[in-house]
């Protein structure tokens, strides 16, 4: 993705997952802008963005973060909301591994409380450890988590699928949290 793209990206992030009122927009309950406003409201305040644009990062987003609806006539984030929307996703029951990516200055944090979704609606968790090791990258040194998601699931957590594949839950306790050894 080229500079002009991954700029476009960063601003769709943060005013779609975490602050539409800095560019005064406003989402619907589940999380959907109307394109057309967005890119007004943007221009409105610097940022350049055109359809074009929208669709091109939509298309070619590696971690595919955005949709579009049908008509392409909205767009919203697939997960990652530090803001209260419903995404409208229903319940799923989920394989019986999934992974979390995270830098191993949390793995200590992570042993004693568990995984929870601090300032974000959910807990978010890849279906491969390749993807939860990327995550992890982003932050330090990374470190794979396997989580007993079928486990979990048994025992009466709930376990959300979005658009993009990355499996969502409240929080996961520690309990469920296979942590790599120190010699791996």
């Amino acid at each position: 993705m080229n500079r002009d793209l991954v700029r476009a990206s960063k601003f769709l992030s943060f005013v779609l997952r975490h602050d539409p009122g800095s560019i005064g927009l406003a989402l619907d309950a589940n999380g959907w802008a109307d394109v057309g406003e967005l890119i007004e409201r943007a221009q409105g305040h610097g940022q350049q963005l055109d359809r074009p644009t929208i669709e091109l990062v939509v298309r070619t987003s590696d971690k595919q973060r955005f949709a579009l609806s049908g008509d392409g006539q909205r767009i919203r984030a697939n997960q990652g909301h530090s803001i209260d929307v419903d995404l409208a996703l229903e319940a799923a029951a989920p394989p019986a591994q999934l992974f979390h990516g995270t830098a191993a200055t949390n793995v200590p944090s992570i042993a004693a409380s568990g995984l929870h979704s601090a300032s974000r609606q959910h807990v978010h968790l890849s279906p491969d450890a390749h993807t939860a090791h990327k995550v992890g990258a982003r932050h330090g040194k990374p470190v794979v988590l396997r989580i007993d998601a079928g486990r979990m699931h048994g025992d009466g957590h709930v376990f959300y699928r979005s658009e993009n594949g990355v499996w969502l839950t409240d929080r996961v306790p520690a309990v469920y949290i296979e942590f790599p050894s120190a010699n791996a």
